[in-house]
């Protein structure tokens, strides 16, 4: 990059005129630097007599260096011969013939964000890159002016210090080059250097910025994209002690909050790059007090709320100067707040007109749109997306008739679209989306907008804003970029489109279109990529035939009424939606042959039966695959072992038999599994190998075994297990406590026993009020039946149905044979909603602190042994509408007061004999508790050991009974005259007997 010059002359031309003085002095500057450019390469113009050659002990050295570097490409091939002035990339000085230039930049250049290993670009790179070492013979290269190792790859080697020793160095870059290690010190000691780059080093570390100020003439810096963080609060003080620095760029260095100067040095700073760091709005003003700034770039600085309004002291007055000489300014995504008026007053006050870019996006300004922002004739992009802006779009927008970009997207603006949008003619950008628009657009808004490439302009407010032409009308422009989700459009499809033959992406999602898709609408994207939404209308008819799209073409009609068979629509098609349609028959046999590089399946919500066909295990790419709520039938395909990149599979609500394959274990990218209700039987395989898992749900499914051993070797970022109804046994793993993104647990309808982990108190997610930053990335969103509130729901992802699942904390343990007490550290779960542990065999009270869970929504400890008295904590619970606590042993009076007055079923108590007061029936008598058997104190408080007495008793009498039986019977068999006593005895008895009642019999004849 060449050199910036700060100095311009005044006054400006206006209008969108590209000759003004800010353009005389970009000609300046590049003149300066073409004069210094010519300086090191005038042997290139030399003529034959006056060419010295190369001096022995430079072509020495740079041999030396050559044979220490690796050069898989042969760049240095030409590195033969005696003259090295003539070597690619050697330039000699044309009076000494000294090398005065080294330029071993490599030509190719990876991008900011680095490629996947597999890349054909990083191959690429790899075979063009140097590497190896530099070797100290450059230290013989005395005169060396300019030296570019730029793009290279030196594999993490540090910095030579020597570099420091190339006294008559101007221009040094070696950026991106994969150096590591620390910044040496002497580099410091470069007092000739101009430029300066080192960026794109990312395992280059800087300790001190102490040697930086003996490059008193540098006047290019780039240190971006390197560990700065060492560099502590004294960075600035280092940096401002360079007077002649003309462009700084320290984008991503990690730099925090830094001791500011008390004067500024840097006048004549003209571009400055602090982007993707960690400071706040005092820096930024520190510099705004900089009046030769031309270009700002403060983006994506300090994620927390700084109000502007109250910090920026930038109002009135003659004397204030910042601002005039901007021309690009960069404020977006740094949290910054407050009303913007100030800032834009100060950039017309000085009757700017050098402005060209304002990017405030994404950040928390409010207010109406300064009226003063339409007075800057010369902007040509303004973008205050992201932020909440309010009121209308005032008709002055059609004072900047330079504006090329106008992104207004994601505030809060109503009202109508003024038809002076159309006297932007200039326009080629221009983005509303995501505000509450009203009223019509018509062709008047449009008709002089010739240049537009890019409309967006999706309302929040479904079907507020009218999309009205005629069925004949001809747009004026030709899209690449069309976004009209939630407007309102025709019925009709609209037939315009046929003109927009450029287009890249079409957004026509949720517009009420009622209509066939017609034949030529496919043409249009033949031979091309496109990104193409038209879910959510009531488009009919069926699948077009094969498509002939380039790659990385996307495909969604998911929500219409379209029908017939599923058609493989294009070989080089990523990604297809085609769920809640009327689709049925089978699934193409060889629609992974068909479709191999889709990486998003989703044909969900239709009427598709058969089989899964093999074949979609051999999509290697495939990311997505959701075939729920279908007709399926069958055993699942037995390999799936290719699909290493599955993140998501989603199978359920069909009716799919037989066991889960074993090669479901090599997923090792899966994040989401649902089964839930098919036929799956069997032992599920273990998925210990998936550490990025985040949702299991198997339920309504016919999976037995001990309960999955492996689940605590799996992610701890798993947020949601659904394993109700199956046949899974065992206890409870404590395993399960150290998932910390957990927040919904259902386990009911099980064999599961043993204890509730007293560890569940440990469940960070349901104890964080506002736990959701576990969230997943994911776009996937399932849907999901959850029982609460005494009722079974349904729950997606996006909230669409009954409830949102990113949000829901619930705890479902119902219907198995679990024992012991309710854990009080259960109790630590402020977070809970849903706590259902109804039909087991817990014992003992309920916690005491129960009244601890503020959220729960949801109690249900119905059909158990629970016993004592219902806590009074219990009517603290502001949210609870679903209680339950029939059918166990409790006692006493019923807590009263606030929410428990709205629960006035008595069927909650229902099955608890000793309860009293409302909602029943039974008074509490003299206004005191009663109790039960077994809780009774005082006179009563011995019946629970008399009733145990009573109960050894009977038991007793039995064995009792039978060891004095045979000690009798037992008597008499062994013992012969004991026997013939007893029947004597026997004999004289009856005898004795019947003489008695001979005897009454006679008396009571007498009488």
């Amino acid at each position: 990059m060449g050199l910036s010059n700060s100095s311009s002359t005044s006054g400006g031309g206006g209008g969108c005129s590209t000759t003004s003085t800010s353009s005389l002095q970009l000609l300046c500057l590049v003149l300066f630097s073409g004069i210094l450019y010519l300086e090191t390469i005038k042997p290139c113009f030399s003529s034959q007599d006056v060419n010295l050659g190369c001096i022995e002990l430079e072509r020495m050295a740079l041999l030396k260096l050559k044979h220490g570097l690796v050069d898989h490409s042969a760049r240095l091939s030409s590195w033969v011969g005696e003259d090295c002035c003539s070597w690619g990339g050697v330039r000699c000085s044309y009076k000494t013939g000294h090398v005065v230039q080294l330029n071993l930049r490599n030509t190719f250049q990876l991008p900011d964000i680095p490629p996947d290993e597999d890349d054909d670009q990083l191959a690429v790179y790899e075979r063009s890159a140097l590497g190896g070492e530099i070797n100290p013979s450059l230290l013989n290269l005395e005169f060396l002016t300019y030296m570019d190792f730029s793009n290279n790859n030196f594999s993490r080697i540090p910095i030579p210090s020597f570099i420091g020793s190339l006294k008559k160095l101007r221009y040094l870059n070696l950026s991106r080059s994969s150096f590591g290690g620390t910044i040496p010190p002497q580099l410091g000691n470069l007092s000739s250097l101009r430029h300066l780059d080192l960026s794109g080093n990312y395992e280059l570390n800087v300790d001190n910025l102490e040697w930086l100020p003996g490059l008193s003439s540098l006047a290019y810096l780039h240190m971006g994209y390197m560990n700065m963080r060492a560099a502590g609060k004294y960075w600035l003080q280092s940096i401002n002690m360079l007077p002649s620095l003309l462009e700084l760029h320290l984008s991503s260095c990690e730099l925090h909050y830094p001791l500011l100067p008390h004067s500024i040095n840097l006048t004549s700073l003209s571009i400055l790059d602090l982007s993707t760091n960690s400071l706040n709005t005092s820096v930024l003003i520190w510099f705004l007090n900089i009046s030769s700034l031309s270009n700002l770039y403060f983006r994506s600085n300090y994620p927390q709320y700084h109000n502007l309004s109250n910090n920026l002291d930038i109002g009135g007055g003659a004397s204030i100067s910042w601002g005039c000489h901007l021309q690009s300014l960069d404020l977006s995504e740094s949290g910054i707040g407050g009303e913007v008026t100030k800032l834009v007053d100060s950039l017309s006050r000085c009757n700017n007109r050098r402005i060209k870019t304002i990017n405030l996006g994404y950040n928390q300004f409010s207010g109406r749109l300064p009226a003063s922002i339409f007075n800057l004739s010369s902007l040509e992009e303004l973008d205050l997306s992201g932020n909440l802006f309010y009121g209308n779009l005032p008709t002055s927008v059609g004072n900047l008739s330079c504006l090329k970009k106008l992104d207004l997207s994601y505030n809060q603006m109503n009202g109508t679209i003024p038809v002076n949008v159309g006297e932007l003619s200039d326009l080629v950008f221009l983005d509303l989306c995501e505000n509450s628009w009203n009223g019509v657009i018509s062709k008047f808004h449009l008709m002089n907008l010739t240049r537009l490439e890019t409309f967006l302009i999706s309302s929040s407010s479904v079907k507020s804003l009218v999309f009205k032409v005629t069925y004949d009308w001809v747009p004026p422009f030709s899209l690449k970029l069309l976004d009209f989700s939630d407007l309102q459009l025709d019925p009709r499809f609209p037939t315009w489109l046929q003109t927009q033959k450029q287009l890249s992406l079409l957004s026509l999602r949720n517009v009420g279109i009622s209509d066939t898709i017609p034949h030529w609408f496919w043409e249009l994207f033949s031979n091309r990529q496109i990104i193409l939404d038209l879910s959510n209308n009531h488009l009919t008819g069926k699948l077009p035939t094969p498509l002939r799209l380039h790659l990385e073409s996307s495909i969604n009609l998911s929500f219409n009424c379209l029908e017939g068979p599923i058609q493989p629509l294009s070989a080089n098609l990523t990604a297809l939606y085609l769920s809640s349609n009327f689709f049925s028959g089978a699934i193409p046999t060889d629609i992974g042959n068909l479709m191999p590089l889709l990486y998003v399946l989703d044909l969900s919500w239709n009427r598709l039966g058969g089989s899964i066909p093999p074949s979609i295990t051999k999509m290697k790419q495939l990311e997505t695959l959701i075939l729920s709520n279908n007709l399926l039938s069958g055993e699942l395909p037995r390999d799936w072992k290719d699909l290493q990149k599955l993140q998501v599979l989603d199978l359920a609500n069909n009716s799919l038999t037989g066991m889960v394959p074993s090669s479901f274990s090599l997923l090792i990218n899966l994040e989401w599994l649902v089964l839930s209700n098919n036929s799956f039987h069997g032992e599920l395989p273990s998925l210990r190998s998936c550490k990025g898992l985040l949702g299991l749900n198997l339920g309504e499914n016919r999976f037995y075994g001990e309960f999955l051993t492996w689940i605590g070797e799996t992610s701890f970022d798993l947020m949601f297990l659904r394993l109700r109804s199956n046949s899974f046994s065992g206890n409870i793993p404590e395993q399960l406590c150290g998932f910390t993104c957990l927040h919904f647990l259902d386990l009911a309808r099980n064999n599961l026993s043993g204890f509730i982990p007293s560890c569940f108190g440990n469940l960070s997610a349901f104890v964080d009020l506002n736990s959701y930053m576990c969230a997943s990335g994911s776009s996937y969103r399932q849907s999901m039946m959850v029982v609460t509130k005494g009722k079974e729901l349904q729950y997606t992802g996006d909230g669409f149905m009954d409830g949102n699942l990113d949000y829901i904390k619930s705890i479902d343990l119902s219907s198995n044979n679990l024992s012991g007490n309710v854990p009080d550290e259960i109790t630590n779960l402020l977070g809970l909603q849903t706590l259902n542990l109804s039909m087991n065999h817990l014992t003992g009270k309920i916690p005491e602190k129960i009244g601890n869970l503020k959220r729960l929504e949801t109690l249900d400890l119905s059909s158990n042994h629970l016993s004592g008295n219902i806590p009074q904590s219990l009517s603290s619970l502001s949210f609870l509408s679903h209680l339950n606590l029939s059918y166990n042993n409790l006692s006493g009076r019923i807590p009263s007061g606030n929410q428990l007055q709205t629960l006035d079923d008595s069927s909650i108590y229902t099955g608890n004999p000793y309860l009293c007061g409302l909602p029943l029936s039974k008074n509490c008598e003299n206004g005191k508790t009663s109790q039960s058997p077994a809780s009774r104190d005082g006179d009563n408080g011995d019946n629970e050991t008399s009733e145990s007495k009573m109960q050894w008793f009977y038991i007793s009498m039995a064995p009792g009974f039978v060891v004095g039986f045979w000690l009798v019977c037992g008597s008499l068999l062994l013992k012969r005259s004991w026997r013939l006593a007893f029947f004597q005895l026997l004999g004289n008895l009856k005898d004795w007997i019947l003489l008695k009642i001979e005897l009454s019999i006679a008396r009571l004849s007498k009488r």
